[in-house]
């Protein structure tokens, strides 16, 4: 059986990838929990920083993916922002050092990004060839991950970034919250609701990371589904799927104030990322929830 290693496997989209791969793949998780076999899948500690042993897992590998990184869903002060920038590029760093060291390098590593490296557009669709990379903390922090990634050629390793959006699932991400929010009656345009959602159903995101290994695809890669959506629209089919007839506009002011109470930036749901995934659809991936509706329906 193939092998793949997961760093930073335990969350969320670690859980997606798991589920998605277990049958085909040994699984290896990188965490900075306690070292053990759980339900076949070996976790093995790590301080994404410094090499203490873990990196001899690596020869031989199939693939690896790359997950780390602290999550953006807090204020944007000095302390996280560092933590946000450091804790994506030092994990990127430590495995390439990992990676070119290696007699028997990983066949194909693939590393997280983010479609937010791309700027805000409420008209342009961005895609890999023609997207448009601004200036401001979050599109440089991309930047300076993306290119930490690429800044070596890995000989034999092949290497792809994911722009990944934001995924919609059962057990955790965006959705949990935001279904909350409709349920509570709170569910109506967030800020002017003009700006676009890009999203992507879990399980298409693991076939979409499944796709680019099967079919070998480098350099970076939108992860997302092909129809990304206004914010007023998005949160409307969600009131509708969750049944809840009323759905209360969040204004941009009392966004901000509420952002503020509760440990998170604006930016998360004011960027209007309006983003496609044209190398995957150039490529033949075809997606099994490409509309929202039909993938709330699955997810409620």
């Amino acid at each position: 059986m193939k092998k793949m290693m997961i760093a930073a496997g335990t969350g969320f989209l670690g859980n997606v990838l798991i589920e998605h791969f277990k049958g085909n793949y040994n699984i290896v998780v990188l965490t900075r929990g306690k070292a053990e076999i759980k339900n076949d899948i070996r976790y093995i500690n790590w301080d994404a920083k410094t090499m203490t042993g873990w990196e001899a897992e690596l020869e031989g590998m199939d693939v690896l993916i790359n997950l780390a990184g602290k999550s953006v869903d807090c204020r944007y002060n000095e302390k996280n922002k560092s933590e946000i920038m450091a804790s994506r590029v030092d994990s990127t760093v430590i495995l390439d050092k990992a990676v070119s060291e290696c007699t028997n390098p990983p066949m194909h590593w693939l590393n997280s990004s983010t479609a937010t490296i791309y700027r805000h557009s409420v008209d342009k669709q961005m895609d890999e060839e023609t997207g448009e990379i601004g200036h401001d903390f979050s599109m440089n922090v991309a930047k300076v991950w993306e290119k930490a990634f690429f800044r070596n050629e890995t000989q034999g390793t092949i290497k792809t970034a994911l722009r990944t959006s934001i995924v919609l699932g059962k057990n955790g991400g965006a959705f949990i919250p935001l279904k909350k929010l409709a349920q509570f009656g709170f569910g109506g345009r967030q800020g002017s609701g003009r700006q676009l959602v890009s999203w992507i159903h879990e399980k298409d995101f693991a076939r979409a990371v499944e796709f680019i290994i099967d079919n070998q695809m480098e350099g970076a890669v939108n992860v997302v589904s092909p129809t990304p959506i206004r914010n007023a629209a998005f949160m409307n089919m969600l009131r509708k799927t969750v049944g809840m007839p009323v759905g209360i506009p969040i204004g941009t002011g009392l966004l901000k104030f509420g952002a503020m109470l509760i440990g998170t930036e604006t930016e998360l749901v004011l960027k209007s990322r309006n983003v496609i995934p044209k190398r995957l659809i150039d490529a033949g991936f075809t997606f099994g929830y490409g509309d929202l509706g039909t993938a709330l329906g699955n997810l409620t």
